[in-house]
């Protein structure tokens, strides 16, 4: 199937390191979209689902797709589009929008900004395994990559979600936008195509006036959770996974994290 497209989409621009810890996503103007209205999205990094919308810098992705119509579609990009997603006629039904940066790297001075960071985040045990390692704590710099997901209605809103190949992923195991989710949404949470047990999920819930409300949720045994959700409200829902780094020279990243987002509203009732 071919899909016209007569807007370009475009992502991420550079991350300073002081950001790191903070959410990368994917961020709708609007999540509901008429069939034949262009969608628009930013790419935004910040703090309690508000932030700075982002330029497209090709040497910062890996990867740009869009799933739309049953099919996947690269998507073509132009250097400093913003806002980051502006495609139109696109065919009716759930729109997935799919992006996976290029590693980046933190350096950390203050061994108290990785404690916070990894209580934060539910790996603790990262603060003693650095230390068993022999790692200084004084100065150590960390590699990380961000994978993000938004999922928008196109006219009927109609199909599913799915796993699309990123290295970590969530998924949505019901359409907010046709389905009932008055009992919670279900998400499942992967890693290199296993799901993750016990995963932390962080989820921001937006009101319609602006307000957001941030709660921490815990994935089962098969990396399943149950997320109360409200109609009139925008989601993200942040998973991040975290794995040692061996380094090969003086200076080398000790650690690696990658981060899966999901952003997505549930429309009113």
């Amino acid at each position: 199937m071919n899909v016209p497209f007569t807007s370009a989409l475009t992502a991420l621009c550079m991350f300073a390191a002081p950001l790191q810890a903070h959410e990368f996503w994917i961020d709708a103007a609007d999540y509901t979209v008429p069939a034949g209205t262009p969608v628009v999205a930013a790419f935004r990094n910040g703090e309690f689902f508000k932030g700075s919308s982002l330029s497209y810098v090709p040497n910062r992705s890996t990867r740009f797709d869009l799933v739309a119509g049953g099919a996947i579609f690269p998507v073509p990009a132009r250097v400093g589009d913003n806002p980051a997603f502006d495609v139109a006629d696109l065919p009716a039904g759930l729109l997935t929008i799919l992006h996976e940066t290029t590693d980046q790297i933190v350096t950390y001075t203050d061994w108290a900004m990785w404690v916070r960071f990894t209580e934060h985040k539910d790996f603790a045990y990262a603060q003693a395994d650095h230390i068993d390692r022999g790692l200084p704590q004084d100065t150590f710099r960390e590699r990380y990559r961000r994978y993000a997901k938004a999922l928008v209605a196109v006219g009927d809103g109609a199909g599913a979600d799915a796993r699309h190949g990123l290295r970590t992923e969530i998924v949505a195991e019901l359409n907010p936008y046709v389905d009932d989710v008055t009992d919670g949404l279900p998400v499942q949470v992967f890693l290199d195509d296993a799901p993750v047990r016990q995963a932390q999920f962080e989820m921001f819930e937006k009101d319609a006036q602006g307000e957001v409300v941030v709660t921490i949720h815990r994935a089962d045994g098969e990396g399943r959770a149950v997320l109360p959700v409200s109609a009139g409200h925008e989601y993200l829902i942040d998973s991040v996974r975290i794995y040692p780094l061996e380094p090969a020279a003086a200076g080398d990243p000790v650690w690696m994290t990658s981060w899966a987002s999901l952003t997505f509203a549930v429309p009113d009732a």
